[in-house]
């Protein structure tokens, strides 16, 4: 996100606690217009949004497993502390604010396409609080605070903080280093699906709409919607490496949803450009070339975990409002891993 933001000619603000360092942001390091400010969302105050016309919230403990790690600690981020952050920023000024949602605020699929309209039915601690937050923000809209909310599908493909905790790019991963890929139960279970480009061009997309298209607005962001089982065959039938596919004992999980992505292509004209394929060989070729390796960074649970048993990263008590500082790579644990794709943070 913040790649795409400075190629647009923004000047960007990157507000983040960094429980996961700075690397993702190194390639950066000097831009003329990139700020980074070290900052906790469960303390953050209009303050940080001084001179920003807008505002991009990806603030999150960001998947069901991390969600279910510390129940009270994820209503305290992904709830309470980006409705705070909503508020503060709208106390500031601040004209457009974009919230980054989650297409698992649907829960289990009630209709053939699941559309923004559908009622939502959230059945983890992290779909409920993303559910919760998304609502709270919406109704903050008005004239002068245009809040958007942009739900997105499961996203896949290479990012400076890679995710081998998603379902496409584990599947990459494990089918290039076992030859093997797992698939849960019967694999008939559906996801949305998103590539990480894509979803950067979707929140760009939105920021430049006219206010009306988007004020007040929930938005389903995604590319396809696949069963799992289909997203194997595809990993399995584009690797170089022979893989075969595994079926693990048990039912599937209860996520599973089909949704539409029409309202965004009606609304801002969004469209996704990126394939399961196209993410599949670009994480190939970042392992062939020694650039990228599987850390516990690259799974968001393990990494939390870490930092939960460890009272001294402070992941359970929030940063004080006054320990607000520039980030410097070297003073957050830094996830030992190495990408060339862009920056993603806002």
């Amino acid at each position: 996100m913040v790649g795409e933001l400075l190629r647009s000619g923004y000047r960007v603000r990157a507000i983040d606690a960094f429980y996961f360092g700075t690397p993702c942001l190194s390639k950066y390091d000097g831009h003329p217009k990139l700020e980074i400010v070290k900052q906790d969302i469960r303390t953050i105050d209009h303050r940080a949004y001084d001179d920003c016309d807008y505002a991009i919230d990806l603030a999150a403990l960001s998947n069901d497993p991390s969600g279910d790690l510390d129940p009270e600690l994820t209503r305290s981020i992904n709830e309470t502390g980006r409705i705070r952050a909503a508020m503060a920023a709208k106390r500031a000024g601040v004209r457009r604010y974009l919230f980054a949602s989650s297409c698992a605020v649907y829960g289990a699929g009630q209709d053939l396409f699941l559309s923004e309209d559908t009622p939502l039915r959230p059945l983890t601690i992290y779909a409920q609080t993303c559910a919760r937050a998304e609502e709270a923000v919406l109704a903050l809209n008005t004239g002068h605070f245009v809040a958007t909310a942009l739900r997105n599908a499961t996203v896949f493909g290479l990012s400076p903080r890679m995710r081998f905790d998603l379902v496409v790019n584990q599947m990459s991963f494990d089918a290039l280093d076992r030859g093997r890929i797992t698939v849960g139960g019967d694999g008939s279970q559906w996801r949305p699906l998103v590539h990480v480009r894509d979803v950067a061009a979707a929140f760009l997309g939105a920021l430049r709409a006219p206010a009306g298209a988007v004020a007040g607005e929930a938005f389903n962001v995604g590319w396809d919607n696949r069963q799992i089982v289909d997203i194997a065959l595809a990993v399995k039938n584009t690797v170089t490496r022979p893989s075969e596919i595994e079926f693990m004992p048990g039912g599937p999980d209860r996520r599973d949803y089909h949704v539409s992505f029409a309202k965004a292509r009606e609304h801002f004209g969004f469209g996704a450009r990126y394939r399961i394929e196209d993410a599949v060989i670009e994480i190939q070729n970042a392992i062939e070339a020694k650039l990228l390796r599987n850390t516990p960074a690259c799974n968001t649970v393990k990494w939390y975990k870490m930092l939960l048993a460890d009272p001294l990263q402070g992941l359970s008590l929030p940063l004080a409002a006054e320990e607000t500082v520039a980030a410097s790579p070297g003073v957050f644990p830094r996830p030992q891993f190495e990408t060339a794709a862009d920056g993603a943070r806002a």
